[in-house]
C-alpha cells in the first residue's frame, strides 16, 4: 500500500500485553540540491496497532553510581503547547570528519574507559554502481577475512558499505565479492592499508528503493517529558513529507519506548504498521515517567529493535531519541546489537535530547558512525523545553527538528545527502560545508 493512502487510514486494534587511528578520510556521501521543507520557527518566550509488548517489572534494585542533575526549568520561560515544528536540532556527520572524530576519541578514552568507537581515519568505502553510475542499493558484498569467515554485508541506498579494518579484523588485501538484487556480480582485491575507495560497477540498470521500516526508539523516563510531547506531534507530518517526495512509496513504522529496570515497565513495543495514525495514537499516549538515576535500559531497547522482523527489501532507519546512555555494565552489550544492527543494514540516528553528557553523546556517535548514519541534537534556539548540552563538533547549522529528520530519512530512501535551504537555517556554527567542518587531504 502506497503511504499517502496509509495516512488516510486511522483505524486499529486491541493491544496486547505481555582500535588504533590511521590517516586516511572516505568520501562523502551523494548529495543533492537543497530541498526546502519548511521555514524555520519563530522563537517562542518562554484504536491502537494491532499489540503492545510489553518486557521488565516493578523490582527493587540499587542506583548506578553514575547520576546527573536534572536539567532545570529555564526562568521566566513559559512552555508553548506542543504542536508540530517547534523543536530545533542540529546533526553531525562523522564519517564526513574522521580526522575530527579521532581526536574526539582520543579525549575521552585517555582513563582507559572501554567505549566503542570505530576508527574513522582507516574507513574503506565499497561502492558499487550500474551501467549508468547509479548506485546500486541493497547489493551483498563479501569481504574475504584472514582469520574466521568472510564479512558480509549490504549496501545501503547509496550503494556503498563502510569497512572499518580494525573493527572487521581485515588483513592487509581481501577479496571482495559483490552480487546485485537483480543477479549481476563482480569481484575485485582491496589492498586494506592503501584503497580508501574500490569502486565497483555491474551491467544493468539499478532498481530505485520502494520501501522503507521505520522504528521509533524513545526514552521514556521522566527527563524526556518535553521531547516526547513534542515528537508526538512531528511523526505523522514527517511521514506525509516523505509519501509526497517518494509517491507509492511501501512504509511502516514501529515503536518502541523504553524506561528503566524498577519502573514500571522497562520496554514496550509496537509492531511495524502501514498505519501511521493508528502509530500516532499510540505514540500520543505514552508519558514519560520513571528512571531516576542517570543511565537507562537502552541496551534492552536496542536488543528489542534489531529483533524486529525488518523486510530485506526495504530501507530501514532506526531512530533512537534519548538523554542518557545504558548503564555501564551493558554498555558492550549495547554495541555487540548495534553491530547487529549493521550486518542488518540497519541505520541508526541517533537525537539527543535534553540533559546528553559525554558518555551518552559518545555512545550515541559510535552507533551513528558505524551504521552509515548521522548523529543529531537538539538546541536551545527554539526555548522549548529544558536546556540541551551543546555537541562536541567543530561545526553545524541548526534547523527545525521535523525538517532535518525529513532530510535525514529522505537520505536513507535515496541514497543522496540533502542539506538545507538557506530560508531553513536558523543558526550556523563553524566553517560548515555541507557536513564538512575542515578540509580532508
Amino acid at each position: 500500500m502506497g503511504l499517502v493512502a496509509v495516512l488516510a487510514a486511522l483505524a486499529g486494534c486491541a493491544p496486547m500485553d505481555d582500535s588504533g587511528l590511521a590517516d586516511g578520510a572516505m568520501a562523502p556521501s551523494v548529495r543533492e540540491d537543497r530541498v526546502e521543507y519548511a521555514a524555520p520557527p519563530g522563537m517562542v518566550d518562554s484504536s491502537t496497532v494491532d499489540e503492545v509488548i510489553v518486557s521488565g517489572s516493578r523490582v527493587d534494585g540499587k542506583a548506578s553510581g553514575e547520576t546527573t542533575p536534572s536539567p532545570r526549568p529555564v526562568p521566566g520561560r513559559r512552555p508553548p503547547p506542543p504542536q508540530s515544528g517547534l523543536l530545533t536540532a542540529g546533526d553531525y556527520d562523522d564519517l564526513l570528519n574522521p580526522r575530527a572524530y579521532a581526536r574526539y576519541v582520543e579525549s575521552k578514552i585517555q582513563n582507559g574507559e572501554a567505549l566503542p568507537f570505530v576508527d574513522t581515519r582507516a574507513a574503506i568505502t565499497i561502492a558499487v554502481t550500474d551501467s549508468r553510475g547509479a548506485p546500486i542499493s541493497f547489493a551483498d558484498v563479501s569481504v574475504s577475512r584472514p582469520n574466521g569467515g568472510p564479512l558480509t554485508l549490504t549496501t545501503v541506498s547509496d550503494g556503498t558499505v563502510v569497512l572499518f579494518p580494525a573493527l572487521d579484523r581485515l588483513g592487509r588485501t581481501a577479496e571482495v565479492s559483490i552480487r546485485a538484487p537483480g543477479g549481476g556480480a563482480t569481484r575485485r582485491t582491496l589492498a586494506v592499508g592503501t584503497d580508501r575507495r574500490l569502486e565497483l560497477n555491474l551491467p544493468g540498470r539499478a532498481a530505485p528503493v520502494g520501501a522503507m521500516d521505520l522504528l521509533l526508539v524513545i526514552d521514556a523516563t521522566g527527563s524526556m517529558s518535553d521531547e516526547m510531547n513534542y515528537l508526538k506531534t512531528e511523526i505523522e507530518a514527517i511521514m506525509a513529507s516523505l509519501a509526497e517526495r517518494h509517491p507509492g512509496l511501501d512504509a511502516r513504522i514501529g515503536l518502541i519506548v523504553y524506561r528503566d529496570t524498577g519502573d514500571e515497565y522497562v520496554v514496550r513495543q509496537y509492531p511495524f504498521t502501514a498505519n501511521v495514525g493508528a502509530l500516532q495514537t499510540q505514540l500520543s499516549k505514552q508519558s514519560a515517567n520513571g528512571g531516576g538515576d542517570y543511565p537507562e535500559a537502552m541496551d534492552e531497547a536496542m536488543a528489542a529493535a534489531v529483533a524486529y522482523p525488518w523486510r530485506a527489501e526495504a530501507a530501514k532507519a532506526l531512530v533512537l531519541v534519548a538523554d542518557a546512555p545504558p548503564h555501564d555494565d551493558r554498555i558492550q552489550a549495547t554495541w555487540a546489537t548495534t553491530l547487529q544492527a549493521r550486518d542488518k543494514r540497519i541505520q541508526i540516528i541517533p537525537v539527543a535530547a535534553s540533559g546528553v553528557a559525554d558518555k551518552a553523546e559518545f555512545v550515541m556517535r559510535s552507533m551513528a558512525a558505524v551504521t552509515q548514519s548521522r548523529y543529531l541534537f537538539l538546541t536551545d534556539d527554539s526555548g522549548v523545553g529544558n536546556p540541551h548540552a551543546a555537541p562536541e563538533v567543530k561545526c553545524y547549522v541548526v534547523t527545525r527538528l521535523d525538517a532535518l529528520l525529513r532530510r535525514v530519512l529522505d537520505g536513507i530512501i535515496s541514497g543522496r545527502r540533502i542539506e538545507p535551504s538557506q530560508q531553513e537555517i536558523i543558526r550556523r556554527v563553524g566553517d560548515y560545508d555541507d557536513g564538512v567542518c575542515e578540509p580532508r587531504s
